[in-house]
């Protein structure tokens, strides 16, 4: 998927599917930085929906059991997909939840950039230097739709949404701020949309100019030896193509 990236000059790990299973990740990266006595802790993002699950608590405690110095960030929106929080749990929020754990936490407005950095930057003081955890909530709100496949306006009012668009849009207080400072300008913003949205445009193209990665890669990407099972799919994929070959592009090597 496009959202899996990482890079290991950054330090950062490569983004993965299942719900809340970066979170022990994080934990064991973490104790490793502790036990080779390095200047450093890791962090993890989670959504509020991923608290529901069971990794959540057990790196939660396996964190706090070991010490390890990590930043839990949990970025609350208010919405699992269609899920309100207030379907999920009964607490006040997320951060009260370390407190059994012996975690520490810090709740900040996920909407303002400046108060998000403050609090990250507290995170990692008290991470590195006390070789903890601590958990830190940014209650927020998921504009959006939560994918391409999602019509949130089918479980939400959509003058909520709007609402948060325009009253809270972290972007629009950022650039407020930026510009009352006189560090920004209309005119500077025009331009580097447009700059933008062409490099944008001639990266699209270079993109569909490539050529198309042969079928064969959906099944020897993974593994080094590809399984039984993985073969069988690769000719029931190949026998498909062959009996209904006006539904499958023509440039795509099979």
């Amino acid at each position: 998927m496009p959202i899996h990236y990482g890079s290991n000059r950054l330090n950062y790990f490569t983004v993965s599917s299942p719900i809340a299973t970066q979170l022990p990740h994080a934990v064991g990266a973490a104790y490793s930085l502790k036990m080779d006595k390095k200047d450093a802790c890791a962090i993890t993002y989670f959504g509020d929906g991923g608290t529901s699950e069971g990794d959540f608590h057990a790196a939660l405690n396996f964190a706090a059991v070991m010490e390890a110095p990590v930043i839990f960030f949990c970025r609350n929106n208010g919405w699992a997909i269609s899920t309100p929080t207030t379907e999920q749990f009964r607490s006040d929020g997320v951060v009260i939840r370390g407190q059994a754990y012996g975690i520490r936490g810090i709740r900040v407005d996920g909407n303002d950039a400046l108060a998000v950095y403050s609090a990250i930057h507290a995170a990692r003081e008290m991470a590195v230097t006390e070789g903890r955890p601590i958990l830190v909530e940014a209650l927020t709100y998921r504009v959006g739709h939560h994918s391409t496949s999602d019509d949130s306006t089918k479980y939400r009012p959509v003058d909520e949404i709007e609402h948060w668009r325009t009253a809270r849009d972290p972007i629009s207080r950022y650039r407020k701020w930026v510009q009352g400072n006189d560090w920004w300008s209309d005119a500077e913003e025009s331009e580097l949309r447009s700059r933008v949205r062409k490099e944008l445009l001639q990266a699209i193209q270079v993109a569909e100019r490539m050529p198309k990665p042969p079928v064969t890669e959906l099944f020897t990407d993974v593994y080094d030896k590809i399984p039984s099972n993985l073969h069988e799919q690769e000719q029931l994929l190949r026998d498909t193509i062959m009996r209904h070959p006006a539904d499958y592009p023509t440039d795509v090597p099979v």
